[in-house]
This record gives structure tokens, C-alpha cells and sequence, in this order.
């Protein structure tokens, strides 16, 4: 049986310009990998909604099953990563997303700024999580997605509730 494909996208302008090293997505990479997903090195992307949306749509036709943004979830002016996110996305998975600013707070009181979003996409049978830039939000939160990732995944292709 082959490992489930995942992607890492990290979004920010500075990391994208060669400013700023990524710190949150070879984390997140590694996370995952460690859980035996299938998981490319990450894709730097700039901040704006066009261009998450445009690295979701390609991680989608490379066949990503679970796809992770690191990034821009906050309030500054570029912070677009939930507006790229929501077109792409078919079905939001609120609780997800929830529980993941929840178990933020015992870093930073500020977890509850973060916008980010989680959701599925049909027909691709893909999971798609917004975190935030941080490398402690990263390191916390790839756990909390992984305890759910597969079986979401799963489901999406016709599995059992089991």
C-alpha cells in the first residue's frame, strides 16, 4: 500500500523573497513524514489570496490528499491565506479549525486571531488546513491534524465511519 500524499505550502512574502528562512514548513514536513504521509519538501509561496489559491489548485492536480498552508492566517494587510483558501475548499470543516485556536491558547493568547480554515475539496477527496506562520503553531497543530487527516481522507474516498 503506498503512503497517502501530502503537501506543506508556507506562506510569506519575506520567506518567498529569499529574506526570511522557513522555519514552519520543514517542520510541518517533517511531522508529517514521521507519520508515514508522503510529503514533498514545502512550496514557498508569496502572501495574497491568488497566489494560495493558485498553490492549492496545483498540490490538488499533483494528487495531495492532505495539504497544510503555514502562514498568513493573521490580521496583518497581506494575511490573505483563508481568502485563497475559501474558494478552492467545497465543504468547511469548522470544528477543525476551532480546536486548533483552542489548543493555540496554551502558547499565545493570540491564537484566537488566527483566521486560518480547514475544509475538504470535492471531487479530489483532499483535506486542506490553514495554520499559522509560527513555528509553535505548526508544532502543535500538525498533531491535531494528523489525528483525524487519515480518516477524513478516508471517508472522502467512500470508506466505513468506522
Amino acid at each position: 500500500m503506498t503512503s497517502p500524499s501530502a503537501c506543506v505550502i508556507t506562506v510569506s512574502d519575506r520567506s518567498f523573497a529569499g529574506e526570511r528562512e522557513d522555519r514552519g514548513g520543514p517542520i510541518a514536513v517533517g511531522l508529517l513524514r514521521e507519520a508515514g504521509w508522503h510529503c514533498p519538501d514545502a512550496e514557498i509561496v508569496a502572501d495574497g489570496a491568488a497566489s494560495v489559491s493558485d498553490a492549492l489548485r496545483r498540490a490538488l492536480a499533483r494528487g495531495a490528499k492532505l495539504i497544510v498552508t503555514t502562514g498568513g492566517t493573521g490580521i496583518a494587510p497581506r494575511d490573505e491565506t483563508p481568502e485563497g483558501t475559501r474558494p478552492v475548499i467545497t465543504r468547511e470543516l469548522p470544528g477543525l479549525a476551532e480546536e486548533l485556536r483552542r489548543h493555540g491558547l496554551a502558547d499565545t493568547p493570540k491564537s484566537v486571531l488566527s483566521r486560518g480554515l480547514a475544509g475538504v475539496v470535492d471531487p479530489f477527496g483532499a483535506l486542506v488546513v490553514n495554520l499559522p506562520g509560527s513555528t509553535n503553531a505548526v508544532s502543535s497543530g500538525i498533531p491535531i491534524v494528523l489525528t483525524v487527516a487519515a480518516h477524513i481522507v478516508d471517508q472522502l474516498a467512500g470508506g466505513d465511519h468506522g
